[in-house]
């Protein structure tokens, strides 16, 4: 098999279904800090000096964020998908083709401590907004057959 497959985005057919499934092995580079249950009492910090998501910080993928003020928009550091040329191999049992798209990330709110529950209405018509745009302008693009908004907790 090229060992290009094995970097980059792809998806490759189950030969016993003949279902196409998404393979992203650069994903197992991006930095997993774990998850960590801490007791409810403790008290919520508006900004964390090591979030890659805070107003100001250092991304993981290098790049820093702008000291936003209300929601805020990027393209992932450690996408899913990515863009580039489209490729297939078929080698034995393996058949692949790459997979393309655009990964975004959409921070909420600059105070690391608020979720939507917390959340004024007029923010959380800022995060709506923003959803509605993402989705519209991603859904525009030839490229790309299908958008898809996740939630995940910081």
């Amino acid at each position: 098999m090229n060992s290009e497959f094995n970097k980059r985005p792809h998806r490759r057919k189950n030969i016993l279904t003949g279902e196409w499934i998404l393979v992203s092995p650069h994903r197992t580079k991006r930095p997993w800090q774990g998850k960590e249950e801490k007791p409810q009492h403790k008290e919520a910090i508006s900004y964390d000096p090591k979030c890659y998501l805070c107003p100001g910080n250092e991304r993981a993928g290098g790049g820093v964020n702008p000291d936003y003020k209300e929601t805020y928009s990027f393209k992932n550091d450690y996408a899913a998908i990515l863009d580039g040329p489209f490729e297939s191999t078929k080698d034995g049992l393996l058949e692949a083709e790459t997979e393309t798209g655009l990964c975004k990330v959409i921070c909420y709110a600059p105070d690391h401590s608020l979720t939507l529950p917390l959340m004024e209405d007029h923010q959380i018509l800022s995060v709506v907004d923003l959803w509605q745009k993402e989705y519209q302008e991603l859904g525009a693009m030839d490229a790309i057959n299908h958008v898809q908004i996740i939630r995940k907790q910081r």
